[in-house]
């Protein structure tokens, strides 16, 4: 489903990232997920302080450029809703960021599976 060949090989390492993880009992599935580079949504109120929004299968970025901690922060996002859907939406709205517990498990996944302090772009080969 994605479309752009960069992006999608940027999908398939964060998955590789997020499969070393067991917080689910089931991978996240990648087959469904669109990743698109939509700068106007950035430009929203309410959004403007993100580089990257997941909703549901779909992932936005602000730029395309995003390094791959932030494709794998957003990914994060689609197996959290793979597996709690609606949990997850009732955190999102009744939860500030900062304190959301599916935001510090999505940072927590990135520092899990981080292979060195220099965060990796998406032109890097891991």
């Amino acid at each position: 489903m994605v479309t752009d060949s960069s992006l999608a090989a940027a999908v398939r390492r964060a998955k590789a990232r997020l499969d070393t993880l067991d917080y689910y009992p089931e991978p996240v599935r990648i087959d469904r997920v669109r990743i698109r580079v939509a700068p106007w949504f950035f430009r929203i109120p309410g959004f403007r302080r993100y580089h990257g929004y997941a909703w549901w299968r779909t992932i936005l970025l602000k730029s395309a450029d995003a390094p791959d901690d932030l494709v794998t922060h957003e990914l994060c996002h689609i197996w959290q809703g793979q597996h709690r859907a609606l949990h997850v939406a009732f955190k999102n709205m009744t939860t500030r960021y900062r304190s959301n517990p599916y935001e510090i498990e999505a940072r927590r996944a990135v520092s899990e599976t981080q292979t060195s302090s220099v965060p990796r772009s998406r032109d890097t080969a891991p």
